[in-house]
């Protein structure tokens, strides 16, 4: 059956356009485009047909549907050729069940979703393989695409250097100067893409992309390219097939540019329309303390929405005050009874010191959603028997410098609570069994 997806304005301006028009904005309003499927093609196939069709392709080796994106391809961007796809078999990430975690905070079935298993170390690779193969795809078709950029504050850099790499596509990316950690700027530069390194901050970044990209030769990779999207609410799937059909009470998310939250929300409520569920989870968006325009929105009700100037916070890939997907945003809180929360530096940091000690190994983005946590369920709003899903957006070993900053008790504004240091020894016997027998001696059971 052919099925088909098309580009159309958020407001439901009556334009179509094609998935390979080089296009991000309505030009009847201006406001952001998505892509749309004829849905109706789709539900010609039973829920019980596309999940058999899913369950075969989940991670096997047949080109490309092993992806736990392009496993969903239908669903997903229909409009690219197999050959044209550029994947590094991304999605199939780890759902980690949180059990010691989830018993400290009051929680009996909380999960992290580790999304920062991935091939760049974030869940940027989802939406990043489906933006390059449409590049891919529009490249062999004759239209002239010299190079695709971004701005970024780390992942999304890594991700579209990475995907471009391996389509032998340029790429060109933009990022804040002395912003990004050291690990997320050297993704890029190892790649061989232009890395331009900018005396701003993200939001400045953004402006100058969109300058660049206005000109069509250069394509923008941003969220605000809706093609993005579609890779990322592929989670939505991967959890509700991770979970054996079922879904879950709450999934939280941290928010900066706020695409990934209006993903879970187009996820979500595609699987319903289809028939794939029965119910829907409220979403909860978490931003850090010091770049909270969505919260502060929230707090009157979305009635108005201001962007701010964001300040700098540990958890810099969410340091955007002008979120160019807010209007989605809104709309998927809005659809799925949706929260808005968001955390301090030393709740945020603390946070990730407490999960720490169970076992994961969190950015300080996973800490803001996990502080948002910790809040919704002193408030009483999340029960001690709602099913919990956090996303951890991206591999905690990016961060080794605020995980090194934290333990040494150095970082601004945080009193570290779960502070612990290499013991010091001479390499003499008797010492070091007296020393681990007083340490163990020490050691609460927590």
């Amino acid at each position: 059956m052919e099925f088909e997806a098309w580009f159309q304005c958020v407001n439901g301006c009556a334009g179509r356009y094609p998935l390979n028009q080089i296009i991000y904005r309505c030009p009847d309003c201006d406001n952001l485009l998505e892509v749309t499927h004829d849905m109706d093609k789709l539900k010609k196939c039973s829920a019980r047909e596309w999940n058999n069709l899913f369950d075969e392709r989940y991670r096997k080796n047949e080109w490309p549907y092993g992806s736990s994106v392009w496993g969903k391809k239908e669903l997903v961007c229909p409009a690219v050729d197999n050959e044209n796809i550029v994947s590094t078999y991304e999605g199939g990430t780890n759902l980690f069940w949180a059990e010691r975690l989830g018993n400290q905070i009051g929680l009996n079935d909380l999960w992290i979703k580790q999304c920062g298993m991935a091939h760049t170390g974030s869940f940027k690779d989802l939406g990043m393989t489906v933006l390059v193969s449409m590049v891919k795809q529009m490249r062999s078709e004759g239209k002239n695409i010299r190079a695709v950029a971004c701005a970024s504050t780390g992942d999304t850099s890594a991700a579209l250097a990475a995907y471009c790499a391996v389509a032998d596509i340029p790429a060109i990316v933009f990022l804040p100067k002395n912003k990004v950690s050291l690990t997320q700027l050297i993704q890029p530069i190892t790649h061989g893409v232009l890395t331009l390194s900018l005396d701003t901050d993200f939001d400045g970044c953004m402006k100058a992309v969109q300058e660049i990209c206005s000109e069509n030769e250069i394509y923008l990779a941003n969220s605000m390219n809706s093609l993005r999207i579609e890779g990322q609410k592929t989670i939505s799937f991967e959890l509700v097939h991770q979970l054996d059909g079922e879904v879950p009470d709450y999934i939280i998310v941290p928010g900066g540019n706020l695409g990934n939250v209006s993903a879970f929300g187009k996820g979500f409520k595609m699987m319903y329309e289809l028939g794939l569920i029965k119910s829907l989870p409220r979403l909860v968006c978490a931003q850090a303390e010091r770049a909270n325009p969505l919260y502060l929105s929230y707090q009157n009700g979305f009635k108005e929405f201001h962007s701010v100037t964001a300040k700098t916070t540990q958890a810099s890939a969410i340091q955007i005050g002008d979120p160019v997907s807010v209007n989605k945003a809104i709309r998927a809180l809005k659809e799925f009874d949706g929260i808005v929360e968001q955390a301090t530096e030393d709740e945020l940091a603390n946070a990730v010191g407490r999960a720490n000690r169970t076992g994961l190994l969190c950015c300080p983005h996973t800490g803001v959603a996990l502080a948002a946590l910790e809040k919704l369920v002193g408030k009483g709003v999340i029960k001690p028997k709602d099913r919990v899903i956090v996303i951890s957006t991206a591999n905690g070993l990016k961060f080794t410098d605020f995980l090194l900053k934290y333990h040494a008790d150095e970082l601004e504004d945080v009193k570290s609570q779960n502070v612990f240091h290499p013991v010091e020894l001479p390499a003499d016997i008797n010492i070091i069994r007296k020393t681990i027998h007083e340490k163990l001696s020490e050691q609460i059971p927590s």
